[in-house]
């Protein structure tokens, strides 16, 4: 624990200008972001007696280790930029609102020659129309299939729209008189586009307009005898008013607005939102939170209104926001939100009507949010508390592992040997740690020496890390084994924020696709510690690769693979992480340099999660092994010809009808096939001479032998 005293900066050195303060922690990871008025005074009440202080707040300090700031020019700046930074660095001791889910929204895509009308769930894009978000996504369906009789707007993909155009059919929705087939011309761009935006005026609430045209034309229609005619007019009012019925009317005035309602008591808050546009709810949404630092109604007001319209412009900030509580510094969070629509924003507390009495309603939603909230969570809190309690008193070690990793690994017969890394924190998986290796120190099947292998490359990286960040003195390179840091501790017990950093990092780390783990592939060299790369600048606080260290050390296996991960920490001189494995026959649990497993009773609630933790380590890397394998089996000789796209590889194939057919032709029939030259014929002819062809494959079941298919990998 710190002393506050000992990184307290002079009382001179503070401005009393606006700004945004960030508290580091002994790693230099930022824990805490703040904005002041006056950086002075606010950094003043941080720094008083540790007794005057609120128990979240006197945690805060005693973690970190420095404090830092930046002067802006106003408070609005302020405001923007601590929004920026917490985001950014995930500090674990600011509030910070999670949806549990994706919700949807109903998008129409202005941006395209022909809009399209779908569902849409994650990032916004530029020149899409939105509208919600919805609670269900059946919700928007059922909504859209009502308004196609009136606005029948393209609702296909590219694909099936393309088709359309190349045979000249529309598909179904075409013919029922749901969609105005701009695909094969029945209107033109021009007046498909007029239909979009006339879904979109009244999706915005101009309702009153179309069903007012709608009844005037049935009556026209009935006065000319079009009977037909007037009964599908009929039919497409009627069609819109049901689609209006779906949101119910709560503001006569036809508001747009958004109602933001809080529930909270000493530990957690749950923040509820209701989206009202055109007088009618929209769409609704709630968070629910820890409150990790010391604040108020006020400030989970201003926290939930910079998570809701951080990233929003335009028309998504409504013109009116109405709140429980008005944010600290009213003026300055209305010029931010009037900055992000463009326009003036109002920000009040309603004090009487039916805006009023709308914001009971949201309010009981967020206590009901929060009261059910509290009663799926008190029992999950104790069994994972309990858990991790007993896997240390089973283990004999001095505090719970609040942070484990599990390693395992996969093959198939030897080959495409690969291993996982999962973490879990305070009982729960943490999916952005994950990591993947692939195992390239040696050929074939030995689960020791590969897991002996990964927990080396893992705390290596860990090593260089602190040794990057000047955690312990460099000293000469030792002839023996790495020396272990000096400071070396157990981890933070907070969360530990996910790696940002696109770009791969060192040692072969390759970053995962969007909803994906990291991946990691082998070291240059076996035994070999990879340079570091350059960072673009000192070190800022962003969470890094393999930063972290473990409290607990979990191998998938019994006393032989415990040993090898016991060895590699050993040699690394790394001596203050547990270890143990987690054998599958019998489920116990083994410890280095123990002749007898340690065995947990069978209703242990601490076996049990070693048991998931395990489990979800052999399903990561199965995953990635049997990834490895598909795409292994998917590979061609032909892939190895330099210039060769897959459209000529494919024109190959197709024309002599096998890879095998393929490497029997001489170099002027590959020259038959059209777009192929001689330069490339004799390039495919050179790379299939040099691929010995596989051993024929055999199936199992009934000893036949199995053909190569027209990819050139066997079925």
């Amino acid at each position: 624990m710190a002393d506050p005293s000992s990184y307290r900066p002079k009382p001179g050195q503070i401005p009393d200008s606006p700004g945004v303060y960030k508290f580091r922690d002994e790693h230099r990871r930022v824990i805490y972001v703040g904005k002041a008025k006056n950086l002075r005074q606010r950094l003043a009440n941080y720094f008083q007696d540790l007794a005057g202080l609120h128990p979240r707040t006197r945690t805060m300090v005693t973690t970190a280790a420095s404090v830092e700031w930046t002067v802006v020019s106003t408070e609005v700046e302020a405001l923007q930029l601590e929004y920026t930074w917490i985001k950014e660095f995930d500090p674990r001791f600011n509030v910070k609102y999670r949806d549990d889910k994706s919700y949807p929204y109903l998008a129409v895509t202005l941006n395209e020659d022909f809009p399209r009308v779908q569902v849409m769930r994650g990032a916004k894009k530029k020149g899409v129309r939105y509208f919600g978000p919805y609670g269900h996504a059946w919700a928007i369906r059922e909504t859209v299939d009502l308004m196609l009789r009136v606005f029948p707007v393209r609702t296909c993909s590219a694909g099936v729209f393309k088709n359309a155009e190349r045979t000249g059919r529309p598909c179904l929705l075409g013919y029922i008189g749901k969609c105005s087939a701009p695909c094969v011309g029945r209107v033109t761009p021009e007046e498909h586009r007029d239909l979009a935006e006339e879904f979109c005026d009244f999706m915005a609430g101009r309702t009153g307009t179309y069903i007012r045209r709608l009844e005037k034309d049935m009556m026209q229609a009935a006065e000319e005898m079009e009977y037909e005619r007037a009964a599908r007019l009929r039919d497409d009012a009627e069609a819109l008013k049901r689609a209006m019925e779906k949101s119910a009317v709560v503001l006569a005035d036809a508001t747009d607005a958004d109602l933001i309602a809080v529930a909270e008591d000493e530990l957690e808050a749950a923040v509820q939102i209701f989206h009202v546009r055109g007088g009618r709810v929209r769409g609704q949404r709630g968070w629910v939170t820890d409150k990790v630092e010391a604040v108020d109604t006020a400030g989970l007001v201003e926290h939930a209104l910079q998570q809701l319209y951080g990233e929003e412009s335009g028309d998504s900030v409504p013109k009116e926001v109405l709140v429980p509580a008005l944010p600290e510094d009213p003026e300055a969070v209305s010029q931010w939100l009037a900055g992000r629509r463009g326009s003036q924003v109002s920000l009040r507390i309603p004090q009487r009507g039916d805006k009023k009495d709308l914001m009971g309603t949201v309010q009981r939603n967020a206590q009901q949010a929060l009261g059910l909230h509290k009663t799926k969570r008190a029992s999950d809190l104790t069994t994972r508390s309990r858990a991790l309690e007993e896997i240390a008193e089973a283990l004999g070690l001095d505090t719970a592992p609040l942070r484990v990793e599990c390693f395992d690994i996969s093959h198939l017969q030897g080959d495409d040997v690969v291993a996982s890394m999962v973490v879990f924190e305070d009982g729960l998986a943490r999916k952005s740690e994950y990591r993947r290796f692939q195992i390239k120190g040696f050929e074939g099947q030995d689960d020791v020496r590969s897991m002996h292998e990964v927990i080396g490359r893992r705390f290596k990286r860990y090593l260089q890390e602190k040794e990057r960040t000047g955690e312990w003195e460099e000293t000469p390179a030792p002839t023996g084994p790495v020396p272990a840091p000096t400071d070396a501790g157990p981890a933070p017990t907070g969360p530990v924020p996910a790696p940002t950093d696109g770009a791969p990092a060192p040692g072969g780390d390759v970053p995962a696709s969007p909803g994906e783990p990291a991946v990691v592939v082998a070291a240059p060299a076996p035994g070999d510690i990879a340079p570091v790369r350059e960072e673009p600048r000192e070190d800022d606080g962003r969470p890094k690769r393999f930063a972290y260290p473990p409290q607990l050390v979990v191998v998938d296996g019994g006393q032989p693979q415990v040993a090898a991960a016991k060895r590699a920490l050993d040699e690394l001189g790394i001596d203050d992480i547990a270890v143990c494995g987690l054998a599958k026959r019998l489920e116990e649990v083994w410890l280095p340099d123990d002749d007898d497993p340690v065995v947990l009773p069978r209703s242990s609630e601490g076996l049990y999660l070693l048991q998931r933790i395990r489990d979800e380590a052999h399903r990561f890397a199965i995953t990635y092994q049997r990834a490895k394998r598909a795409k292994r089996i998917r590979s061609s000789p032909l892939d190895e010809v330099s210039g060769l796209g897959e459209t000529r590889k494919q024109a190959l194939i197709k024309h002599f009808g096998s890879v095998k057919k393929l490497r029997q032709a001489t170099i002027d029939q590959i020259c038959e096939v059209p777009g192929i030259g001689r330069r490339t014929a004799e390039s495919v002819a050179a790379a299939l001479a040099s691929a010995a062809p596989a051993a024929p494959a055999v199936n199992t079941a009934t000893g036949e032998i199995i053909e190569e298919d027209d990819g050139g990998s066997r079925t």
